[in-house]
């Protein structure tokens, strides 16, 4: 799985936010994740614009999450920022077809997609701010296996 620089970076600004107690402009935000200040702001646009964050002008502006840490999923930002969590050839798995030796080729795409939902929908930004992963994602994390490169 290929994970952009966009959600990589907006990822780090709403956890910044998640632990902001009050709004928090895109320069600040930039500036503690070591961020190009252009593209954050591009991507907080992007952000706001799918319900993720607010925006407030003036001396006492900045952005702040729209709902509660607990209440974003990892799994929200990225479909915000990159499209769906699984596509196949622009398609969601679903809708693929095959035949042949390929016929069941939809399922391990639609096994592939429920894989990451199991966790990029269950893993909040509270979670990651506070290191405290659910226990099935937390196992995986555990198991030395998980952080082995594999050849390309």
């Amino acid at each position: 799985m290929h994970i952009p620089a966009k959600v990589d970076y907006g990822m780090r600004a709403l956890l910044e936010l998640a632990r902001a107690a009050e709004p928090t402009t895109g320069e600040a935000l930039a500036q503690a994740q070591g961020l190009p200040v252009k593209f954050l702001a591009a991507i907080l646009n992007d952000l706001r614009r799918a319900g993720l964050v607010t925006s407030q002008r003036g001396m006492e502006g900045g952005y702040r999450l729209s709902r509660p840490p607990d209440q974003i999923y990892v799994a929200d930002v990225m479909r915000a920022l990159d499209g769906p969590l699984a596509e196949v050839r622009g398609l969601r798995p679903e809708m693929a077809t095959y035949e042949g030796a390929a016929e069941h080729l939809q399922d391990v795409w639609v096994a592939t997609r429920a894989s990451l939902r199991l966790v990029l929908e269950r893993v909040s930004l509270e979670d990651v701010v506070k290191g405290r992963l659910p226990s099935p994602v937390a196992r995986m994390v555990a198991d030395p296996d998980s952080w082995e490169p594999r050849a390309r």
